[in-house]
């Protein structure tokens, strides 16, 4: 069995006949979308022998890729939404009046200063002594 990083290598030698040809076979004869460039091709191919390798996206990144595609065409233009997530463990560092504040994500909240809260606002206020928006502050929101 020929090894996935082979099988992308080799697609750099084919025409764009050959190309095309295994684009159908692997999509099972679907109709390929007319007036793709050899590149273009190749990352689509790459893309496909990953995603029968190792699987696909999830369904919910596949729903937010969908929607972002359908407002590039209709906008012109690209608005992220959503609310980033944190892994448990991720560090969060604020540079703030001079000191250096950091903060450890957990499963349930956050750690600071060896005490868990379960919002990072509450840290926020806990360092600004000033009613801030945690995110905000921790700069995972934009104005």
């Amino acid at each position: 069995m020929v090894r996935i990083e082979e099988q992308i290598a080799g697609l750099a030698t084919m025409s764009l006949a050959q190309l095309r040809a295994e684009w159908r076979r692997l999509h099972r004869g679907q109709m390929l979308i007319g007036g793709l460039t050899s590149s273009q091709l190749t990352r689509a191919i790459a893309w496909r022998l990953q995603e029968k390798r190792f699987g696909n996206l999830p369904t919910n990144r596949i729903r937010e890729l969908d929607r972002m595609v359908a407002q590039l065409e209709n906008d012109g233009d690209l608005e992220m939404v959503g609310a980033r997530t944190l892994k448990p463990g991720t560090r969060l560092v604020r540079h703030w009046h001079e000191k250096t504040y950091s903060i450890t994500v957990l499963e349930d909240g956050f750690e600071f200063e060896e005490r868990r809260y379960s919002s990072l606002t509450q840290i926020a206020r806990e360092i600004t002594g000033a009613a801030w928006s945690g995110p905000r502050f921790f700069g995972l929101k934009q104005k």
